[in-house]
């Protein structure tokens, strides 16, 4: 496994992962300590794994690797035979990203942009997304899924302008359906709307009304507590393969909302840069 990583960690350069190269770089390929940032773990625990030297990762671990240094599923596969653990079921219900998609949102690393599963569970986002919408990683267990957390967090909610909450809401219900007819009542979606059936009674009416098919608007209005209202515009791209969502928000150039997404961009990487900066 540690020549396997070694020469993946070799093949990738910095612009690959959105990354600035800087000046004084003798590594070939990535630093260990920046593949360590993009995986969410310590740099010391991935030195270890890379020489040899640490434990059994767990599959959590080794997913996380997968995704920071872009491996196809093939590669990933490799990796979790070579740590000692089965291939992942290869379902349309993954969290592995695939790598093309990934190498998008590195270059939009100026812009909110999040990729998200058929739950609405993010798997990635951008540091102006973290801004944005708080740093999603945070979350775990049912609120993982942004559909559990529009029907039972106030703070959700309070991010969009109340004239988006009932299509919003219908289109998150919509989707859950879609995924629960595909997957049946015994899936995660399954278990997803039971639980919600039994905390809001908002989403029960919503569910009992079976629709389907609802998009998202692509002009949404947000009321953001730093930086005020704001009216982006909401692209997204559709990985048919992973059946992923890569969902991209801009604002008009010159516009009110442009310029308050650029401050908001600022002030947010100041809080990234902080180590006192609170959890969510």
């Amino acid at each position: 496994m540690s020549d396997f990583l070694r020469k993946r960690r070799e093949a990738l350069q910095p612009e690959d992962v959105g990354l600035p190269r800087g000046r004084r770089r003798r590594t070939r390929g990535l630093r260990r300590e920046e593949v360590a940032v993009l995986a969410v773990m310590s740099p010391d625990y991935y030195s270890r794994l890379e020489g040899g030297r640490g434990p059994q990762p767990s599959e959590t671990m080794l997913a996380a690797i997968a995704r920071a240094l872009r491996l196809t599923l093939d590669e990933r596969d490799h990796l979790f035979l070579l740590a000692g653990h089965g291939a992942p079921a290869r379902s349309s219900r993954m969290d592995h990203i695939n790598p093309g998609l990934l190498r998008i949102l590195d270059r939009l690393q100026d812009t909110p942009a999040t990729v998200m599963n058929r739950l609405a569970e993010t798997l990635a986002q951008t540091r102006p997304h973290v801004a944005f919408d708080g740093d999603h990683s945070l979350y775990t267990g049912q609120a993982r899924s942004a559909i559990y957390r529009w029907f039972t967090s106030e703070d959700d909610r309070a991010l969009y302008h109340p004239c988006e909450w009932d299509q919003h809401g219908r289109t998150l219900v919509a989707m859950l359906r879609s995924v629960y007819t595909a997957d049946g009542p015994d899936s995660r979606a399954g278990a997803l709307a039971r639980a919600l059936s039994g905390v809001s009674l908002e989403f029960t009416a919503m569910w009992d009304g079976h629709e389907v098919g609802i998009r998202h608007t692509n002009v949404k209005r947000f009321r953001h507590p730093a930086v005020g209202d704001l009216e982006l515009h909401c692209q997204v791209m559709h990985d048919s393969d992973q059946q992923h969502r890569l969902l991209v928000f801009t604002a008009t150039p010159g516009s009110e909302s442009s310029e308050k997404l650029k401050l908001l961009s600022v002030i947010g990487g100041q809080r990234l840069e902080s180590p006192s900066s609170p959890g969510r």
